[in-house]
Formats: C-alpha cells, structure tokens, sequence
C-alpha cells in the first residue's frame, strides 16, 4: 500500500501523543481494503481504553468525519466528502488541469496523470487516460510513493534545498533504500540535477511495465503545485522518440501554470496555494 502516514498517522507513537492526536489517528485504519472499522479496531489504532476510544468515536460521528454503521462499525463521514467536493471545486491546479489533461489524452493518444503536494503526501488528483487498464492503478486520492516514481521526484526536486535537507535528516534510510542517494550531498546533487533539467523520467519504480516522463507546476511565485505526467508502457516508451515527450510533457506543464496564474488573479477567493513540507516528518512511502 502506497500511502505515508506518520505522526497523527501510524498506529500510535505512544506517550509522544495526546488525545487529539489519538482521536485523529483512527482515521488511519480505513483505506483502499478497509472501510469501516469497530471499537476494537480502532482502540489498537488509537492506544487507547475501550472507554476512550469509544469516547473518541462519537467526537468524530459529531463532527461529521465518521458515520455509525451496523454491526457496532464506523464508517467515513458525510462532511469528509463535502470537503473533498470543496477542495476539489476551488482548487486552481486541478481546476485549471482537468480539461487540459483530458484533451492531451485523446489529442497525443497519452496517459496523462495530475499529482498535487500536500506536504506529507502526494497524491494522484486527476487522471486521463487513452489506455482503460490503467484507470485501477491511478485513482484520484491514491498516495504515490514519495521517493520513487518521476512524478514525486520532480515535486522534491522543486523544493528548497533547506526544505530538503530536512526532509533527508528525518528520512535517510528510506531516501537511500529508495536510490536517491547514499548520502545528503548525493540526494541533493540528484534532485538538483532533475531540477535544473525541467523532468524526470523513470522506469518501473512505482509499477512494473510502466514508465513515468513527468514535470513540475508551479504557481505564479514559482512554488511548486505538482507534476503532471505520462505513464507510458515500457513497449510504447521504447518506440517513443523521448525528446517529444519531454518537450510535450513540459509544454503541458507549462499551460496549467498559465492557467493556475489567470485563476488566481481573477479569484475572489482566498485559494491556497503550494503548501509546505512539514518539520520533522517521516516519510512511511
């Protein structure tokens, strides 16, 4: 399973967590295989009393993040989905890439993927596809690795070296398992490189027969949003002249910043925009 959990995530990092922190971590028992949990379950996630935990539950059915089920289970909540249909509707990068992806898929006959960074995660956020056996692999919310594949790398590869160097601190054994770098100069020489050339292009790092070409997007100041990228099969890669593909990877890229740019100057809103990596985090993925 692809997703990183840490901190309020994790089973329970015992004493170091307080009862906020033990209330949100249930949340964490449910993904792609688990979609309601009981009191059981939750109280091994949480560390908590059986009393507690079952304290915890009913805080989070108040505020809407969990819905009591049959059998004594808990289920994702209804305001869950309404703050997912928010974000999604006044998100300037995935607002100003839905249409473009889908147009490039049918017009190059591509699969064309838009990632967002969060800080502790990236996820798939879009994904147009000319190729129906790829729809299970990248659905919307999936967690992609965060030091494998070319569409995380490009996003690390556009942060600060001061924010990199944090994240390696926290994360060695994983960046190095991972091959970005035995060392820090190394993981900052590698992302610095995949920087300078705009993409990254890699080969079966998150699924075997697939190949990642991808590139950054930024906001107007330069932040970096996410990537957008090809995921093309080994076979088609290898018939592929590959500076097209960077070239129309690139240019893709390009017009979702122009866009993310004229929707945050016209909005009224007061959209986010790149967000930062959090201090002291450790990477599961």
């Amino acid at each position: 399973m692809m997703n990183g959990r840490r901190g309020v995530g994790g089973e329970h990092d015992d004493a170091k967590m307080n009862s906020l922190d033990k209330m949100l971590s249930i949340l964490n028992g449910f993904d792609e295989t688990t979609l309601s949990l009981d009191v059981t379950r939750a109280a091994e996630l949480c560390g908590s009393s059986r009393a507690s935990t079952y304290r915890y539950l009913q805080a989070l059915t108040r505020a809407g993040l969990l819905t009591p089920a049959s059998g004594g289970t808990y289920i994702i909540g209804s305001r869950v989905i309404e703050l997912e249909m928010l974000k999604r509707e006044n998100d300037p990068l995935f607002g100003s890439a839905r249409h473009l992806i889908r147009y490039y898929a049918e017009d190059l006959g591509m699969n064309v993927m838009l990632c967002s960074y969060y800080g502790d995660k990236v996820l798939c956020t879009d994904f147009a596809c000319s190729d129906p056996a790829m729809v299970k692999l990248y659905k919307p919310g999936r967690s992609m690795p965060i030091f494998r594949g070319a569409m995380a790398k490009v996003i690390l590869a556009n942060l600060s070296p001061s924010q990199l160097k944090n994240i390696y601190a926290y994360n060695e054994t994983r960046i190095a398992q991972d091959g970005l770098g035995e060392d820090r100069d190394t993981f900052l020489s590698t992302l610095a490189d995949i920087r300078s050339a705009g993409y990254c292009i890699t080969h079966a790092e998150v699924f075997e027969g697939l190949v990642g070409v991808a590139a950054p997007v930024h906001d107007s100041e330069g932040r970096v949003l996410g990537s957008v990228v090809f995921v093309v099969p080994s076979d088609q890669f290898d018939r592929a002249e590959v500076e097209t593909l960077v070239g129309q990877i690139k240019s893709i890229a390009d017009e979702i910043e122009e866009s993310v740019a004229r929707k945050l100057r016209q909005s009224d809103k007061a959209l986010t925009t790149a967000p930062r990596p959090r201090r002291f985090l450790v990477y599961d993925a």
